[in-house]
């Protein structure tokens, strides 16, 4: 019997409301708990492993947990940042977590837009470097909504499905 863990790391709720949609999708034997409660992932055939981006990567904790991942283990990442869908900062923290999970069968990825908090942005934006992310980050405030939500859910289905096959 396939048992499925969805573990995250979560500050400020966005991340941690992703991984109970995907919870949600996936049906049978089914544990969520957030990563720094994870003792064993050896029983699991499957895991989601969700983390928010921090300063454009992988915060350290997941790193950690991603490294301790044996191979072959089937999982699935998604994350959790204040930019803008599809754009590249987003997209680079989930292939940066790909490779240090390199060892693992990766089913697939999923990312969504969380709001991020006004300290955040206003220290940020006084960095000229993150200007243009500071400027576009407050859009990101109503995330994640419920198409989020539901997109999450059906990544989960999708994952679960290719574990069938």
């Amino acid at each position: 019997m396939s048992k499925t863990l969805v573990t995250y790391l979560s500050q400020t709720g966005n991340t941690k409301k992703i991984a109970e949609a995907i919870f949600e999708g996936v049906e049978g034997d089914k544990t969520i708990k957030p990563m720094d409660e994870v003792q064993e992932i050896e029983d699991y055939s499957l895991i989601f492993i969700g983390f928010p981006v921090h300063s454009h990567s992988v915060p350290y904790k997941t790193e950690d947990f991603l490294r301790k991942i044996p191979p072959g283990k089937k999982i699935a990442l998604f994350s959790t940042h204040g930019s803008l869908p599809g754009g590249h900062l987003a997209t680079e923290a989930l292939e940066h977590a790909a490779v240090i999970a390199s060892k693992a069968k990766i089913l697939g990825t999923f990312s969504c837009r969380g709001k991020v908090s006004m300290e955040a942005i206003e220290v940020l934006s006084k960095s000229p470097e993150h200007k243009a992310w500071a400027e576009m980050a407050p859009s990101s405030q109503t995330h994640p909504d419920e198409g989020d939500l539901e997109d999450a859910r059906s990544f989960a289905k999708r994952i679960i499905m290719l574990t069938q096959d």
